[in-house]
């Protein structure tokens, strides 16, 4: 599935992952609220609704009622081997195939670096 045709919750919660794994949201910090990410975002709140409640399935995000959603400890580590496994079982490959089929090597692109 490519990016564009991706359901926008996940692309949210694709950027809210990369937002954890770089320290945007360092662990034990807040979310933004849902409704001040739709702005951010330009997305409905019951989109970024969605996002966060696969955050909070997925026990990376605790929510303290009436307060917010926070990050919990460990989150970035589990997102960030959640990110690699993805990227070597399903992204990799069609990467690889793409560059045998261009004919390029992997040293090219270090040379062109």
């Amino acid at each position: 599935m490519t990016q564009q045709s991706r359901p926008v919750y996940l692309k949210l919660r694709d950027r809210i992952a990369a937002a954890i794994i770089e320290g945007e949201y360092a662990e034990g910090e807040m979310l933004p609220s849902v409704r001040a990410f739709a702005a951010e975002q330009g997305a409905n709140p019951l989109t970024v609704a969605k996002a966060y409640q696969q955050f909070q399935s997925d026990g990376l995000v605790e929510v303290q009622r009436g307060v917010g959603m926070y990050v919990v400890r460990g989150a970035a580590e589990r997102l960030r081997k959640a990110e690699r496994r993805q990227f070597i079982e399903e992204e990799w490959p069609e990467i690889r195939a793409r560059m045998d089929r261009l004919g390029i090597q992997p040293a090219d692109l270090l040379a062109d670096a």
